[in-house]
């Protein structure tokens, strides 16, 4: 089935219960030698983690059970990065969550590598893929990151599950969409497109909707227009466009809105 082009596949199996699968990979950034950027192993592991837990939550499914793959030695960076795992697991309210691990055992790689796959389940009824509708407005909660942005800025600043499950548990919220590497513009127009409708962007100066948000610091979310979402904490909330109605032969998505 596939969920519109984004790191997330659904499959559609007997009675109604489908199974929901999320990966993310991290390459060139940690401790080692010929990293690219220099950031603990064990946040390496963390950010991953939590960008494959906020894609399965974010689709209404419940994670079941997570891959871990370091292409890098089991001690010490293995390890590190398997705390960062288990804390972000723990933090989550997933700390028993079943783990398959693998580690490059023959080699010292001079580079860290990592691949987490996470799987949920849900009915289908529950899912929730490209629900919005024309008419709906579009908000950016957090600010796009990347980089060493990223591993200065202090933890509360960057979305995470809790804020996730805020917005699930909302009236009126449709879609809720992480943002990586894309940016906002893009995963907007893409979520138009899957539900018939174009992206109208709001003429604001922040966040920039084209710059990467790495390990999905922000999250996209689309509400029906008398929704006034609930945001708690500190995390900026910026409108950043409507979803309008389609015309027959109009071809332009992002253009201007002033209202």
């Amino acid at each position: 089935m596939g969920y519109k082009g984004r790191d997330v596949e659904v499959s559609i199996l007997e009675q109604g219960l489908c199974i929901v699968v999320a990966c993310d990979s991290c390459g060139g950034i940690g401790e080692k030698e010929l990293d690219l950027l220099k950031v603990p192993h064990r946040l390496v592991g963390q950010l991953t983690a939590r960008v494959a837990l906020m894609e399965i939550l974010c689709t209404g499914a419940l994670p079941r059970i997570m891959t871990v793959a370091i292409s890098a030695e089991p001690d010490p960076t293995g390890r590190r990065i398997l705390n960062g795992v288990r804390a972000e697991l723990e933090m989550a309210g997933y700390k028993d969550l079943s783990l398959a691990i693998s580690t490059e055992k023959n080699f010292v790689p001079s580079q860290t590598g990592l691949g987490i796959g996470l799987t949920g389940t849900c009915r289908v009824e529950d899912l929730r893929i490209a629900v919005s509708r024309p008419g709906d407005r579009v908000y950016c909660l957090g600010t796009p990151r990347v980089g060493e942005e990223v591993a200065n800025a202090p933890a509360s600043s960057i979305i995470g599950t809790g804020h996730i499950r805020a917005l699930l548990s909302q009236p009126g919220i449709h879609d809720i969409v992480p943002i990586g590497s894309r940016g906002i513009m893009a995963e907007a127009c893409q979520l138009a497109r899957h539900t018939g409708s174009q992206f109208i962007p709001d003429p604001v100066t922040e966040p920039d909707l084209s710059q990467s948000a790495g390990p999905s610091t922000c999250a996209l979310f689309t509400c029906a227009p008398e929704v006034l979402p609930e945001i708690q904490g500190d995390l900026p909330l910026t409108r950043v466009g409507i979803l309008g109605a389609l015309e027959p032969d109009n071809g332009h998505i992002g253009q201007p809105h002033n209202k």
